[in-house]
């Protein structure tokens, strides 16, 4: 089997139940992880199953979409605008657009009314690790979807060129880790772009997060005085035990399917569904006899 392909015999085909309830997905990591190309695919994903799903853009910086926009933090905020009237650079006019974006949280509740009672939300985030770390913006950003009887839930994305070097992936473990516990949601994590992976590369050990493997390998090349520090690491990823990746491969639609039914899992999305009613005027199946 390739590296990238995914199993999806012990996975149920996603319902194309109707859901009720507000449900609302966070994409977040660093930049250039692809987050937009993500919830682009899972965006076209969702026509196919006959989901309707809205995706908003939360980047004040963004230019270009691949998908269509519900909601634009542009309409209210741009950071060219806040870089220009306040002099602050790309950093910390993001953080006070974010911090704007708070303080005018109605803005957003309008906004979200006009998705209606029954919407699944994607959030595209920006990529600036200080907003999942120290700076409180995105978690006042989740207390209000919450007011808004929002479920909500983060999807953490992590580039699969990672996995190339063991501690550049454990860098990028701890900070999947940290921003999980400062948003202090459900989440899922996700190594993005697995298709540009070489087709030997084995991806389960990064997968699984398995640090005793990690550990052996990052001893090699490593000075002695590391040798305790790497081990405690790789001993406080082991103890949380929250990080496993699912692979995103765009050219294998199943690994979507994977994902999308864990995104539905963590929200609880099928917790509150109907059946989709058949149209009265739609004809019977006619009998094979």
């Amino acid at each position: 089997m390739d590296s990238c392909t995914v199993q999806t015999d012990s996975f149920p085909r996603l319902s194309t139940q109707l859901p009720m309830g507000r449900c609302a997905c966070l994409i977040v990591g660093p930049a250039g992880c692809g987050k937009s190309t993500f919830c682009s695919l899972l965006h076209e994903h969702c026509e196919t199953l006959h989901r309707q799903v809205h995706v908003v853009n939360l980047d004040p910086a963004a230019e270009h979409f691949s998908y269509p926009v519900a909601c634009d933090i542009r309409e209210l905020i741009s950071l060219e605008d806040v870089m220009s009237e306040l002099k602050l650079g790309p950093n910390g006019g993001l953080i006070y657009a974010m911090e704007y974006l708070v303080d005018n949280v109605d803005w957003l509740e309008d906004e979200m009314e006009d998705l209606g009672e029954d919407s699944y939300v994607l959030f595209d985030c920006p990529g600036q690790i200080e907003l999942y770390s120290h700076v409180p913006a995105m978690r006042h950003l989740i207390d209000a979807l919450q007011r808004m009887r929002f479920r909500v839930c983060a999807l953490y994305l992590l580039d699969a060129q990672f996995v190339a070097d063991v501690s550049k992936f454990v860098s990028g473990v701890l900070c999947c880790l940290s921003a999980m516990t400062a948003l202090e949601l459900p989440h899922v994590s996700v190594l993005s772009k697995c298709d540009l992976l070489p087709s030997r590369v084995a991806l389960d050990e990064f997968l699984e997060a398995d640090t005793s493997s990690l550990s052996d390998r990052l001893r090699q090349g490593t000075r002695p005085q590391f040798y305790k520090l790497n081990n405690a690491i790789c001993n406080l990823i082991d103890e949380w035990n929250m990080v496993q990746f699912l692979p995103l491969n765009p050219k294998d639609m199943d690994s979507l399917d994977i994902i999308l039914q864990q995104v539905d899992n963590a929200i609880q999305y099928h917790d509150d569904v109907e059946p989709r009613m058949r149209d009265e005027e739609e004809p019977d199946e006619p009998d094979d006899d």
